[in-house]
């Protein structure tokens, strides 16, 4: 076996690892906040996609509980959409010098 390339096969998977721990670490910390259309909730979301905080406007008082569902709903769902948005720009920044698998 050639040392050299056992070396270099070596620090490109200490690399990869890191490059990992660090994409694990930012999906966490990087968050998005979004609005429903009608303004009445307010989402804000990791990039892994774990809701942190859900905020009801005092406005909502005033909404049916059908209305009030339905701003919930789109919410969370824009927030689903901005996690993965969020997600997918974190990758191609930590991973953007990879080629995908399968591309050779």
């Amino acid at each position: 076996m050639d040392e050299a390339w056992i070396e270099k096969a070596i620090e490109g998977y200490q690399r990869m690892e890191r490059l990992i721990a660090d994409f694990d670490k930012a999906l966490a910390a990087v968050d998005v906040t979004v609005h429903s259309p009608d303004g009445l909730v307010t989402v804000v979301v990791a990039a892994d996609g774990k809701i942190k905080d859900v905020v009801i406007a005092d406005d909502a008082r005033d909404r049916s509980p059908r209305e009030l569902s339905r701003s919930v709903h789109a919410a969370v769902g824009a927030a689903a959409d901005a996690a993965a948005w969020a997600r997918q720009k974190l990758y191609r920044e930590t991973f953007g010098d990879y080629p995908p698998l399968g591309s050779r």
